[in-house]
């Protein structure tokens, strides 16, 4: 895409850090076998790192010189003669040579097992225009046999350079004798083969109560080949190899590491599924799930309020509900409205005639896809059993809803005091769902590089006014309300070539630069925040986000040992340096798993 793109000529940088990690790692193994035993009854540390700068992401925001590990905690923090007090002869010391170590980097919301097999039936390549896209589709009519279909998923059409679909009728010159189904999210386009495939017609109309509908030709009538918040209508028969259990779980694991590659010890499984905790499972069972992993069980707003409780109770009676610090699931999650992709977020206000999102109604909010009673209901049950409940919520006119939702429990049922009720992406806010989300303890899961990637075009549609409340980082943080930093990760493995990209450092930036890609100015700089501020998105904030903050998300004496060592001063670089930063290595539970130069390309 054109973000990553023209971050290409700074990867030139990475040699340096990797000749840099050599030295460091050189004398991790290093053992001071002349410092005497402690004498005073102290607990003897396995490992010390010493003259290094350590934040520690403390209540006090403090800067350590050093630290001790002990099995998988940190047993203390503090300058280095302290910290050598905890040593002995058998003690691992490393010196730091003055790098910086942050505590392990937590993603608030990936799909790891399907983003790893999402390249399996063959490399998908980067598509930064309606042309790159008919081209990709070209190649895979002489891949695959006529009639069989071809799928291009999660080419968002605000990312591409045309920021439009490919037409109906482009797609049938391209690919006549296949049916094609571009799909972005809950929108799509297909091809005439596809739609009469499908049994899309003129005089189609949807029947099954879900929401969405078609555009058509405003002459015609007929279907122009866009599906909007209905792509459950295509009745696709998907020719791609699919993957064993075993080869899914190896995927998996290959992720994994990579996310270690980029700092990431922590992640949140935002949509789980039974047959992903499976995998899960498969490699905790072998020693091999190298990232933490707290579950939202994924489900389905539009079943009825019985098939609802039932997966509700199944997600509290599950085997993996009672507190693990490796695979834990303590939470659920619904879709409440669309995306901001693909025009569909529910908006207060009506979203304004647009080409780009193919909007032609005056009037058109977006799609709300649950209705507020309903609503309700499944989010206090949700709660009273245990569970943090979280929505899709990307629209301010969602938001409000859920923040509806939530308010009504706590006014008439119980506390939310402790509950920590999530809403999930929130791009659009208001200065009155911030201060209710302070008053009731509401979370946020939100994306940072989103801000980066698609703000140009956002601030093309809704203007200055309208956007002032786009991830509004700084109002958050001064209310109070805890946000946490994560990606949305569904596609690739790269943390710079995935759809949505997981690089938490592009994270970080986005939310201390706002400067989106095509623009020379930050969008709405009164809502940068400190780069101390960025990294707290990525530790604490999101530890307190998934009931973890004793636990992890700083380091201090008592908390898992989870840490990353980097090769430039996150705090006083160049701004523009933050996002190529590098890892030099990463520690889960106090060893080491993760070496530059050992991880995925």
């Amino acid at each position: 895409m054109l973000f990553r793109s023209s971050l290409l000529p700074l990867f030139g940088l990475i040699l340096l850090p990797l000749l840099l990690c050599h030295t460091l790692l050189s004398q991790t193994a290093t053992a001071q076998t002349a410092t005497p035993p402690p004498t005073d009854g102290r607990e003897v540390a396995d490992q010390v790192f010493l003259h290094g700068r350590v934040v520690t992401v403390n209540a006090r925001s403090e800067v350590a010189q050093a630290f001790a590990v002990r099995k998988d905690r940190i047993l203390a923090v503090g300058s280095d003669a302290e910290i050598l007090k905890f040593a002995n002869g058998q003690t691992v010391v490393t010196d730091l040579a003055g790098k910086m170590v942050l505590p392990g980097l937590i993603d608030s919301h990936v799909h790891a097992p399907d983003a790893s097999v999402y390249e399996w039936d063959h490399v998908i390549p980067e598509m930064e225009t309606i042309d790159d896209v008919l081209e990709y589709i070209r190649s895979r009519t002489e891949s695959l046999e006529p009639g069989q279909w071809i799928v291009v998923g999660q080419v968002f059409v605000t990312r591409l350079k045309d920021q439009r679909f490919p037409t109906r009728y482009e797609l049938d010159k391209i690919a006549p004798k296949h049916p094609v189904f571009f799909r972005t999210g809950p929108d799509g386009a297909l091809n005439s083969l596809a739609l009469e495939l499908c049994g899309i017609h003129k005089d189609f109309v949807i029947q099954d109560g879900e929401p969405g509908y078609l555009e058509r030709d405003p002459i015609t009538q007929e279907p122009n080949g866009i599906l909007r918040s209905c792509t459950r209508l295509v009745k696709l028969v998907d020719p791609r190899r699919k993957p064993s259990k075993e080869q899914r779980i190896e995927q998996l694991g290959k992720l994994l590491r990579d996310y270690n590659s980029v700092g990431i010890t922590s992640i949140c499984d935002r949509a789980a599924t039974d047959e992903g905790i499976e995998l899960y499972e498969g490699l905790l069972g072998r020693d091999e799930l190298t990232c933490r992993v707290f579950l939202s069980y994924s489900v389905n707003a539009q079943a009825s309020m019985e098939e609802i409780e039932r997966t509700i109770k199944k997600g509290a009676n599950h085997a993996r509900h009672p507190y693990n610090n490796r695979l834990w699931l303590r939470g659920v999650k619904i879709f409440l409205d669309g995306g901001m992709l693909t025009g569909s977020a529910y908006m207060r206000e009506p979203w304004g005639i647009s080409t780009i999102y193919s909007i032609t109604d005056p009037n058109y909010r977006g799609l709300l896809y649950v209705e507020p009673s309903k609503l309700y209901e499944m989010s206090k049950l949700a709660l009273s059993n245990d569970l943090q409940f979280t929505a899709h919520s990307v629209g301010d006119g969602a938001v409000h809803a859920l923040i509806d939702a939530y308010e009504r429990i706590a006014k008439n049922d119980f506390s939310l005091d402790g509950k920590r009720p999530c809403i999930t992406h929130c791009n659009f806010m208001s200065a009155e769902a911030i201060e209710r989300m302070g008053k009731f303890g509401i979370v946020a899961d939100l994306q940072p590089a989103w801000l980066l990637l698609d703000g140009k075009t956002l601030l093309k549609q809704f203007g200055e006014t309208r956007t002032a409340y786009f991830q509004p980082y700084r109002t958050l943080a001064d209310a109070g309300v805890t946000v946490g930093g994560g990606s949305d990760h569904m596609q690739k493995i790269g943390s710079l070539r995935s759809v949505n990209p997981y690089n938490p450092f592009l994270g970080m930036w986005g939310a201390v630069a706002r400067l989106p890609r095509g623009l020379e100015t930050p969008m709405h700089a009164e809502q940068k925040i400190s780069r101390y501020e960025a990294i707290r998105l990525y530790t604490l904030n999101n530890a307190y986000l998934t009931f973890e903050e004793k636990e992890k998300g700083s380091i201090e004496a008592g908390k898992l040992a989870d840490f990353i060592i980097l090769d430039r001063n996150l705090l006083d670089c160049p701004e523009e340096e933050i996002p190529t930063t590098q890892v030099l290595a990463t520690y889960l539970g106090g060893s080491r798993i993760y070496s530059a130069g050992a991880g995925v390309k």
